[in-house]
């Protein structure tokens, strides 16, 4: 076996209270690394197809990669991997906090849930006596992801499920201190099963090939991640919240569900804003990380974890409203009632423009705050309205109407970044395969957040960069790492550089002319060149290129896509909300994304048929079995 994994895969039947422990499949893990490669390619083979999400033929995959429970930063993070039940389609969502480290020390690389069972229950594994223990959980059941896990204390470490979980919000996450893992409804899942919370512990550690030159690498880039722009600075000075300003200025800050992409007051939700007015401390909850990118804020007296860029965008001017304290008490709300922000800001923001158009009977309305931390509530314990707003927009819009304005790919709530200002992410949510998804491949940051952006309007590199950054956030996903740690990539000096230079001109234009010689670039199996690849080459004595990790990352994405397929999802969802494609919010243009012009070079690019399907020579190529 290759190093890095822990060679064991605990199985779990909480209906007959019964585990077995397997070996890891060492072809597997070659193919698809882990996290959600590995997730993925069990989800596939084990279930039948039109399986209920909600069912007990759905397991819940718990997965961690070869770069889990070492000292790389921003590595602490593991993967859930089941049949999405807002979309239907594949589900996923990753999560930091301390459950994967937790996972290693059991010496697991996968935890497999099935089945339900038939009473609220907990599970403490002891990966050192090889025990599970099935215990009751019925005191636990209807308490939050705060109140459980201090109940369960500091013995272990935790997973678990709030209200939202137990009642099955269709977007509920699962919690691990003070991170969520919060898209697809993972946490509906889980509840589904009855299943309160998992506790794992154990004393194991993670072996590697090379560990003196793996030690000495990632003390280098722990120093380079201190001393870069975003990184260093902007991340650990502002956090995700620093990048308000920029998107409200690029014209793709959310705004009244969606319909604009700038709020004259967004600053009073800023990352500056809340350094000058609230900010009580700076932490990360993600252990090894030197980016310290969480805030603390005080909410009734108790400082706590201060909301993220998605949220203030999208319960902040998504909703109309610009008031750091109460978008922080919302943020605690819901991360305490274990439900996904995004898709919860979502959702409000469309009931209130349905409610805008007498289409639908509420007190919510944009700009008024007065009623939203009751419907929140409500939401999360399925009471009146808020049962309805569970199942999310695109359940909504089937009952009231409002289609156009539902905002949402493949059933799945869009983040924070208005395509209509970032044609390369539009194409990024109409085709990535858990549906309006960022953190899939953020294209944005190359085109319109970033330092060295490209047109975001212009047709050149649009259906090139999502399928390369997709490819790497598969990849990614698989190790299983955070997503921030790409913005090291980009040279410190290129941050630094004034956009009217000439300099900076030429290297845009190089870049946007550059789609073939690009994807050729990063298909090349070479030595290593980035940290990701160094990372799995020392610790796995295999050697990893970035020619590698794109076509792990392809091979990744093509297993999800076939897994939609076999579905019921196809070609006709790669789209976005008709708002998106047809009302335009830059007053130079007249339309909105033009999709149909980009789809097609993109299928053409991924090996795909004209309806979206891959073809069986692009599948032989990537290895994927189906």
């Amino acid at each position: 076996m290759i190093k890095g994994y822990a060679n064991r895969i605990l199985e779990v039947d909480l209906a007959a209270r019964t585990f077995s422990f397997q070996p890891l499949d060492d072809e597997i893990a070659r193919l698809y690394i882990g996290g959600k490669g590995y997730g993925t390619r069990l989800l596939y083979d084990t279930t039948k197809p039109g399986i209920d999400a909600l069912g007990p033929e759905n397991p819940l995959i718990f997965a961690t990669g070869p770069l889990n429970g070492s000292l790389a930063p921003q590595s602490n993070r593991f993967a859930v991997v089941c049949k999405s039940p807002l979309t239907g389609g594949i589900g996923n969502a990753a999560c930091g906090g301390s459950f994967a480290l937790g996972l290693k020390k059991a010496g697991l690389d996968v935890l497999v849930i099935r089945n339900q069972s038939p009473t609220p229950l907990r599970l403490e594994v002891d990966g050192d006596a090889g025990t599970v223990a099935f215990v009751d959980a019925t005191e636990l059941w209807g308490r939050g992801t705060s109140a459980t896990q201090e109940a369960l204390g500091k013995s272990g470490y935790h997973a678990v499920i709030g209200p939202a979980g137990e009642n099955q919000v269709l977007y509920a996450g699962i919690v691990s201190q003070e991170r969520i893992a919060g898209r697809t409804g993972v946490g509906a899942v889980m509840g589904s099963k009855r299943l309160k919370a998992i506790t794992v512990k154990g004393t194991a550690k993670l072996e590697m090939e090379d560990e003196e030159k793996f030690k000495a690498y990632t003390k280098w880039l722990r120093q380079h991640f201190r001393a870069h722009p975003v990184l260093g600075e902007k991340l650990r000075r502002y956090g995700t919240m620093g990048i308000v300003n920029t998107t409200n200025g690029r014209n793709i800050l959310p705004t009244h569900n969606f319909r604009f992409g700038h709020h004259p007051h967004a600053m009073q939700l800023s990352g500056e804003y809340l350094e000058d007015n609230g900010l009580v401390g700076v932490k990360s909850s993600c252990i090894h990380c030197p980016v310290a990118c969480g805030r603390d804020v005080m909410v009734d007296g108790a400082r706590v974890k201060g909301p993220e860029y998605e949220t203030v965008a999208l319960l902040g001017t998504n909703l109309d409203i610009v008031d750091i304290k109460q978008v922080s008490e919302w943020n605690q709300l819901a991360d305490d009632l274990g439900m996904d922000t995004i898709s919860l800001g979502v959702t409000l923001g469309f009931a209130m423009e349905l409610q805008e158009l007498g289409m639908l009977e509420t007190d919510l309305a944009f700009g008024k705050p007065e009623g939203i931390s009751a419907m929140i509530r409500d939401i999360a314990f399925r009471r009146g309205l808020g049962d309805d707003l569970a199942q999310g927009v695109k359940r909504l819009s089937e009952k009231y109407g409002g289609w156009s304005f539902a905002m949402h790919v493949k059933g799945l709530e869009l983040s924070a970044y208005d395509p209509r200002g970032s044609y390369a992410q539009g194409v990024e949510y109409a085709t990535t395969n858990r549906g309006g998804c960022h953190v899939q491949g953020a294209s944005m940051y190359m085109e319109s957040t970033g330092p060295l952006t490209i047109n975001p309007q212009s047709l050149r590199l649009k259906a090139e960069l999502p399928v390369v950054q997709q490819n790497l956030a598969c990849a990614l996903n698989a190790m299983v790492l955070c997503m921030f740690s790409t913005y090291g990539i980009i040279p410190a000096f290129v941050h630094r550089m004034d956009p009217n230079s000439f300099l900076y001109r030429m290297l845009v234009g190089a870049f946007e002319r550059s789609g073939p010689m690009y994807r050729w670039l990063l298909g090349l199996k070479v030595r290593p060149l980035l940290w990701f690849e160094q990372w799995l080459t020392y610790i796995t004595g295999q050697t990893f290129t970035s020619g590698h990790l794109q076509e792990i990352g392809a091979r990744i994405f093509n297993l999800e896509r076939m897994y939609n397929l076999r579905e019921g999802l196809t070609g006709q969802d790669d789209t976005l909300p008709p708002r998106m494609l047809h009302e335009p919010t830059f007053k130079h243009l007249h339309s909105g994304v033009p999709l149909d012009s980009l789809l097609p070079r993109y299928y053409q690019i991924r090996g795909w048929d004209a309806q979206g399907v891959p073809l069986p020579r692009t599948l032989k190529k990537l290895q994927v079995r189906v």
